[in-house]
Parts: C-alpha cells; sequence; structure tokens
C-alpha cells in the first residue's frame, strides 16, 4: 500500500503565470492562480504547479557540474511540427540537431529542459 501518491510537478520559476501559459499552450488544459502559485490543470487530470523562485537560476544543459534538477518528456507524434509550434512559444533548442533520434531537448522560457519524444 502506497503511503502518498503524487500530487503535482512543481517548476520553480521567476513568473509562474507565464510558465504555466507555455505548458498550457503546449499541453493543453487550464490555468488557475495568481502570484507566487499558479496550478495548470491538464486535460487528463494531471496537473503541473509553478512557484515564484526569487534568485532563480535556470538549470544547465548537458553541464556534468550542474544538475539539470530535472526534466519533462512530452509525448507528440510529429517531431518536427511540435518543434516548429513550441519554438515559436518561446521555447530554445538545446539539443534538437540531430533528427534522426526520436528525441529532442528544448528549454522552456525559464530554462528548464524538456524532451519533446516520438517514442
Amino acid at each position: 500500500m502506497a503511503l502518498a501518491k503524487l500530487g503535482a510537478v512543481v517548476l520553480d520559476c521567476p513568473d509562474p503565470r507565464a510558465l504555466a501559459g507555455f505548458y498550457a499552450d503546449v499541453l493543453g488544459g487550464t490555468v488557475e492562480g495568481e502570484g507566487e502559485w499558479v496550478d495548470l490543470k491538464l486535460p487528463d487530470g494531471g496537473s503541473l504547479a509553478f512557484q515564484a523562485a526569487a534568485g532563480f537560476v535556470p538549470p544547465r544543459w548537458p553541464a556534468a557540474d550542474h544538475s539539470q534538477q530535472f526534466h519533462l518528456d512530452l509525448t507528440v507524434e510529429d517531431l518536427d511540427a511540435a518543434e516548429k509550434e513550441v519554438l515559436a512559444l518561446g521555447a530554445k533548442p538545446l539539443e534538437a540537431g540531430d533528427h534522426s533520434r526520436t528525441f529532442r531537448v528544448y528549454a522552456d522560457p525559464a530554462g528548464h529542459p524538456f524532451c519533446l519524444c516520438a517514442c
């Protein structure tokens, strides 16, 4: 029997509402809240939360001497189409040049790494 259940994955960031909006554009869902804490309620019932963090320093990709902290794997059907969309929304490519692989790595507008995966 589990001791607990996962409530949400929480991303520290400088602007919770803006980052929740980015992921709402990528994943769908509804942004709820203002200020220091914002929730993104996803269409499948899951959620992501975004918390204001003073002095936020984004992770580096790849850097053995600095932790990436975590990353999200986002499953897509068409990598090229999804890449075009996330770049238009403000993502930055980190490791997306090898189009023979089934994944590509980007940073969200706050600098958190995420992968688009056609796995």
